[in-house]
């Protein structure tokens, strides 16, 4: 299997080329920092995203407060993860950085609070 990976992790946004079969990487190439295939190579064999979303606030003036994973989630669980926050009713006061879903999913990842709601 090849892959096509541009980088995020610079501005230089260097376009990676990515080979291998189940996730033993055979070839990489097109990097221009040691950073880049860090990221590539992370990305071929186990593709992460910080997630940001929204979740429902009780008695409130506004209804929604913002939320975030504390780190990154597996790709592959973000869709699960959503339905869990979606699942989530919260009432004031939150605060940013507090902890609203601990372990979600079993990513061994915390929900916690972007914004807040005195």
């Amino acid at each position: 299997m090849t892959k096509e990976i541009i980088c995020t992790v610079c501005p230089t946004g260097c376009t990676i080329h990515v080979e291998g079969e189940n996730g033993n990487i055979t070839k990489i190439e097109g990097f221009s920092c040691p950073r880049g295939k860090v990221y590539a190579e992370n990305e071929f064999t186990a593709p992460v995203r910080i997630l940001t979303s929204t979740a429902k606030i009780k008695n409130a003036k506004t209804p929604l407060v913002a939320v975030r994973s504390k780190t990154p989630v597996p790709k592959e669980k973000l869709f699960d993860c959503m339905v869990e926050i979606r699942k989530l009713e919260l009432t004031p006061p939150v605060n940013r950085g507090d902890v609203l879903i601990k372990n979600i999913c079993d990513t061994g990842v915390d929900i916690i609070a972007s914004g807040e709601v005195k």
